[in-house]
């Protein structure tokens, strides 16, 4: 076994070279507590240079209501007028589904109407996508996604606003820049200082290092329990031939199949 965690600790070293913050397991570490750096990169995707980011927290999880799909958001910020920002990253078409944003646009006003206030509390959300293609083809660096009201033209102003925002893009704007910078696996080859900074300590510091280990880790293990669940349903199976197939210990098998019958 210790031989085992050695190997795969030895492949997490050789994966992190190659990891860009366009990387959903990158990103999230690139990101924790550091408001600076979501500040730049909201301010150069909404063209706003005086935009103020207040908080910021990285893997969000919003629980619905009971048998609703819950969410984890990838890094959910609040600017100083209290306009909710949530940034996704997805390498993949798949995670860009319209449906998907109109549902994580739709928690975040879940999260922020409580009982009792008035519906036009809700504060302006934006969910914003930052893909490695180019989602809708045309070339353009951002694709801003409004509701209209189709017989008069005009917008309908509810204060949702979802972007896509094209990962292919390149060029001497700061959006070009930033993207470049997305993709880029080199410290010393980006453009944004607070990028390269956050990118050469997950990347060089013995500190950061560990830190990125250990969310690669964790993720392999959420991984490896999800495959067990689904296998859980099959009742051909003993927790001793889960455990044995997945790699993980008895215990958490039937922790796991414990939650599953709670």
């Amino acid at each position: 076994m210790r031989n085992l965690k050695v190997a795969e600790h030895q492949k997490d070293l050789q994966r992190l070279r190659g990891l860009r913050p366009i990387d959903d397991d990158f990103m999230r570490c690139l990101f924790k507590d550091n408001i600076p750096l979501v500040e730049l990169v909201l301010r150069i995707i909404m063209n706003k240079q005086d935009l103020i980011i207040t908080d910021c927290e990285t893997q969000k999880d919003i629980k619905r209501l009971a048998g609703a799909r819950s969410v984890c958001l990838d890094a959910y910020g609040t600017d100083s007028i209290g306009k909710r920002y949530n940034i996704e990253v997805q390498r993949r078409d798949k995670g860009a589904d319209p449906h998907r944003a109109r549902y994580y646009s739709s928690v975040m006003d879940i999260e922020n109407l409580h009982s009792g206030q008035e519906f036009k509390k809700l504060p302006d959300t934006y969910t914003i996508f930052i893909l490695e293609r180019d989602f809708y083809g045309r070339g353009e660096p951002v694709y801003p996604i409004e509701r209209i009201n189709l017989v008069t033209g005009n917008s309908f102003e509810d204060g949702e606003h979802i972007l896509y925002v094209n990962g292919e893009y390149r060029g001497e704007s700061e959006i070009g820049k930033l993207m470049y910078d997305f993709n880029c696996t080199q410290a010393d080859a980006m453009n944004f200082e607070l990028m390269a900074e956050r990118t050469r300590y997950l990347k060089e510091d013995p500190k950061g290092v560990q830190e990125m280990c250990k969310v690669m880790e964790d993720m392999r293990d959420e991984s490896l329990k999800e495959v067990a669940k689904r296998m859980l349903s099959d009742e051909m199976l003993t927790l001793e031939k889960i455990a044995e197939y997945v790699g993980l210990s008895l215990e958490e098998v039937k922790k796991l199949k414990e939650e599953r019958t709670a």
